[in-house]
């Protein structure tokens, strides 16, 4: 392939029987339909655009979108509509891709903030005093160990951590209880790393909740949280509608209303304790949230 080789003829190439992903893959059979997306995501990159592809089972749309991306050489953010299928598309198809096609490609994986953990919130809440459930007691120092050696802070990683834990809103923030560059253990935040390692890669690989939190920041008028980029790609965006609504719409849930109360015994106690019985009073908001039980019948 020269200089002048357009991104489409590349891209067929690369898909192709003669290609590297062939060479490296004895049972690899080429895909019309693949080569028909591929080539259309092609054209769409170097000439403009928007693209709506429908692929039915076995078409290969993963590497049929990821391969002119990755080839274009242009900044490429990839949406998928769940955190299993943006772990595994980054674990597993870009790097397997990426030693395929020999591009120096940096890439990045992003979630929202409450998959990452807040040592801030970790240690104010392990220590603080107001936590007196044994259980989540046992989690929050099960979760401190893990942090000592985790790469990146990402809670979804860790092992044996249930994700209805209700450790969970202990140990992560929310934008309204970050507090942002003038928290003492902002240098060490795991989301601020991923958002850094973000911004200086080629492909960033997110989720469309994601997308969307970042959407609705950025009207609000509040630096953005994703970086800008050349080429988006949603891959399942027949979810966009559903996960739109939910983050450009106004909601407030008990899960809030909870996670506020708790906030409120933590700082009450710890800056105003005597002012007010902190307890019974976030004791009674939390029995006020949770719904009643229903009479047997």
């Amino acid at each position: 392939m020269n200089a002048t080789t357009s991104l489409q003829d590349l891209t067929h190439h690369t898909l192709g029987e003669s290609g590297p992903i062939a060479a490296a893959t004895p049972s690899f059979c080429v895909r019309q339909g693949q080569l028909d997306m591929a080539a259309s995501v092609a054209s769409v990159i170097d000439d403009g655009g928007a693209l709506v592809v429908e692929a039915g089972t076995g078409t290969g749309k993963t590497f049929a979108y990821l391969v002119p991306a990755l080839l274009s050489g242009k900044r490429v953010m990839v949406s998928t509509a769940t955190k299993a299928l943006q772990d595994q598309l980054y674990g597993r198809d870009l790097p397997r891709l990426l030693d395929m096609l020999k591009v120096p490609v940096r890439t990045a994986l992003l979630k929202g903030r409450s998959n990452y953990l807040c040592p801030h919130r970790l240690k104010l809440h392990l220590h603080g005093g107001a936590v007196a459930d044994r259980f989540v007691q046992s989690v929050l120092r099960k979760v401190e160990q893990w942090a000592a050696s985790a790469a990146t802070g990402d809670l979804t990683l860790m092992p044996g951590l249930d994700a209805r834990s209700a450790a969970i809103p202990l140990v992560t923030s929310n934008k309204d209880n970050c507090l942002g560059s003038s928290c003492p253990d902002f240098s060490q935040c795991p989301l601020q790393s991923a958002r850094r390692a973000a911004l200086a890669a080629d492909v960033v690989v997110v989720n469309h909740h994601l997308f969307f939190a970042d959407l609705a920041v950025r009207e609000s008028g509040v630096a953005e949280l994703l970086p800008s980029v050349d080429v988006a790609i949603f891959d399942e965006a027949h979810q966009l509608n559903e996960i739109g609504v939910m983050f450009l719409g106004v909601q407030v849930g008990s899960g809030q209303l909870l996670d506020a109360s708790r906030d409120v015994l933590v700082a009450g106690l710890q800056h105003a304790r005597g002012l007010c019985d902190w307890t019974s009073r976030c004791a009674a908001l939390e029995k006020a949230t949770r719904p009643s039980k229903l009479p047997a019948h």
